[in-house]
C-alpha cells in the first residue's frame, strides 16, 4: 500500500514535501550537511542575497527573548554573482528546490539581482520585508505602490523564474500590498517576515542592537502569523488574482514560529500550501525532518492522500 503524497506545487514548481528551510536560518544548506539529511527537505531558501556583497550590521546580532529570538544580521552575504558561482552548485547536489531570497537597496538593485538569478534558481523569494537594513528592505513592503513597483521590475528582468513575494507583517494593510504585488506579476506569497521589535540592555542602559530595532521571530509570533495566513488565503481567492485563467489561486507559504509538526499542520489547515521553518532549526537542527515525518503520520492516521486535503478552508 502506497503512502500519502506529500508533494506540493508552488507556482508550477514541485516540492517533494511542504517543508522549506527559511531564509537566514539555514545558510546555503551545506552548513547543516553533517546534522540532517538535507535531501529530505522540500526546499531551501537561501540567506538574503543582494546584488553586491554586504558585511551586515555591526554590534550584537542575536538576542533571545521569552519564546522568541531577535535578530539584526543586516543581510550579510557574498553578493548574487558570488552565490551563483560558489554556493549554488553545492546547493544543487542534495536535490531540494532552491529558493533565492533577494533583497536590495533600490529598485535597480532588485532588478539586476533578479536578472542574474533568472533561470539559475527554482524560485525567487522577493524580500521586501526585512526590518534589519536601513535602506530598501522593509520600506518596499509597507506600501502597495512601492511593493508593486519593485515586483514589476523584478518580473520584467526575471521572466522565466516563479516569483514569490515575502510580505511584511509590519505593513498597515498587508492585503492591499498583496493585491498590488499580484497585479504586478507575483506568482506566490510567503509570510510572515519578522516583526519589528527591540530590546534594551538595562546594565549598559542602551538598546541591545546598534540599529535599535531588530526582527522578532520564534513561537511568540506564531499565533499572529497564523492569523495573517488565514486572512491572506481569502484575499488570494479573489478571481482577479488567480493564476492560469482562474484555475488556481496564488499559493501562500506560511512562516512564523513553526517548531513542530502540529505547528506546521495549523498553517496547512489555515490555507498555506507549504511552510518555512526558521528559528527552531537553531535549537534543533533535526526539527524540519521531524515535521515532515509528523505531517506524513497525520495524513496516514486521517486517511489523507495529498497535503491539500489538510486544509480546512
Amino acid at each position: 500500500m502506497s503512502g500519502p503524497d506529500l508533494s506540493v506545487n508552488i507556482a508550477g514548481v514541485r516540492l517533494k514535501n511542504p517543508v522549506i528551510a527559511a531564509s537566514g536560518t539555514f545558510g546555503y544548506g551545506s552548513e547543516y550537511a553533517g546534522l540532517l539529511d538535507i535531501s529530505a527537505l522540500g526546499g531551501i531558501c537561501t540567506k538574503g542575497l543582494t546584488l553586491r556583497p554586504r558585511t551586515g550590521n555591526r554590534g550584537e546580532r542575536l538576542h533571545e527573548t521569552p519564546s522568541g529570538l531577535l535578530n539584526s544580521i543586516g543581510l550579510e552575504n557574498p553578493g548574487v554573482e558570488a552565490f551563483i558561482e560558489k554556493e549554488l552548485p553545492r546547493m544543487r547536489e542534495p536535490g531540494p528546490v532552491i529558493i533565492a531570497n533577494l533583497s536590495g537597496e533600490d529598485i535597480d538593485e532588485y532588478a539586476e539581482g533578479a536578472r542574474l538569478l533568472d533561470a539559475a534558481v527554482d524560485i525567487i523569494e522577493l524580500n521586501i520585508s526585512c526590518p534589519n537594513v536601513k535602506a530598501g528592505g522593509m520600506a518596499f513592503g509597507l506600501d502597495g505602490e512601492a511593493a508593486a513597483a519593485v515586483t514589476q521590475a523584478v518580473r520584467r528582468t526575471a521572466p522565466h523564474t516563479p516569483l514569490m513575494v515575502k510580505l511584511s507583517p509590519n505593513a498597515p494593510d498587508i492585503a492591499a500590498v498583496a493585491r498590488s504585488c499580484a497585479a504586478a506579476g507575483a506568482d506566490a506569497f510567503s509570510l510572515v517576515n519578522t516583526f519589528k521589535a527591540m530590546a534594551i540592555d538595562t546594565v549598559r542602559r542602551r538598546p541591545v542592537f546598534d540599529n535599535v530595532s531588530a526582527g522578532l521571530s520564534g513561537p511568540a509570533v506564531r499565533p499572529i502569523a497564523l492569523r495573517m495566513v488565514w486572512e491572506l488565503y481569502d484575499v488570494l481567492r479573489d478571481p482577479v488574482l488567480t493564476l492560469n485563467g482562474g484555475e488556481r489561486a496564488k499559493p501562500v507559504v506560511g512562516i512564523g514560529g513553526i517548531a513542530c509538526a502540529n505547528d506546521a499542520l495549523e498553517f496547512l489547515m489555515a490555507g498555506a500550501a507549504a511552510v518555512e521553518v526558521g528559528s527552531a532549526t537553531f535549537a534543533r537542527p533535526c526539527t524540519m525532518i521531524e515535521i515532515i515525518a509528523g505531517i506524513e503520520k497525520y495524513m496516514r492516521q486521517n486517511g489523507f492522500t495529498c497535503t491539500e486535503e489538510i486544509c480546512i478552508r
